[in-house]
């Protein structure tokens, strides 16, 4: 997928960039999507900053963490995934909805290397800026999985936390073991039946 579009604004949010810091920014997003796609989550940063074509200093100005980073790339990527999660809502009963949305969620945690990790290692930290990935697919997970529950299609002791934490876990399982898509559809489903009613 491309890179975030659309001019972003300063640290103190006053204004749009200059259209060389803009430029700068974007050339960072683009180098980290690539760099991210073929080494995973965890690669050099001073590596991205060199394919960018910009110094480290630029890098770090514009995203002082990994986090912050990996939080700007993955934008698209989650208004994508909510957007499938409406889809999935408004076509399907709440039960067909929930389990599809899992596997599509999980398919989506596992798309670099180390995405699993780096979400867990953000949780508990309000102040992470991957919760800005986090929070948005735990919440969607939580309309889903209420909307099933609501039709006693989902065990009521079952809670979201438990049911994100288990999907980022099976994300972590799918990558490492180097699933295709319908392996990956086929652990969820086993992996995941113990929330179903």
């Amino acid at each position: 997928m491309a890179a975030a579009q659309g001019a972003a604004v300063n640290v103190k949010g006053s204004r749009p960039l200059r259209a060389d810091a803009q430029r700068n920014r974007d050339a960072i997003l683009l180098a980290a999507r690539e760099t991210f796609e073929e080494e995973g989550v965890l690669a050099s940063l001073d590596g991205i900053a060199l394919r960018a074509g910009v110094g480290n200093a630029t890098l770090y100005r514009n995203f002082p963490t990994r986090h912050d980073l990996l939080a700007a790339v993955m934008e698209s990527n989650i208004a994508l995934a909510l957007a499938e999660a409406d889809e999935l809502a408004r076509t399907l009963r709440p039960r067909e909805a929930l389990a599809e949305w899992l596997v599509q969620l999980t398919w989506q945690l596992r798309i670099w290397h180390d995405l699993p990790y780096c979400l867990t290692t953000a949780h508990g930290d309000p102040a992470s800026s991957m919760n800005a990935v986090r929070n948005p697919l735990l919440m969607r997970t939580g309309v889903l999985l209420d909307e099933a529950k609501s039709l006693g299609d989902a065990l009521d002791a079952v809670t979201v936390d438990e049911v994100f934490e288990l999907i980022t876990a099976l994300s972590w399982g799918v990558d490492r073991f180097g699933d295709d898509k319908e392996t990956a559809r086929r652990r969820v489903r086993v992996a995941t039946a113990g929330i179903f009613a």
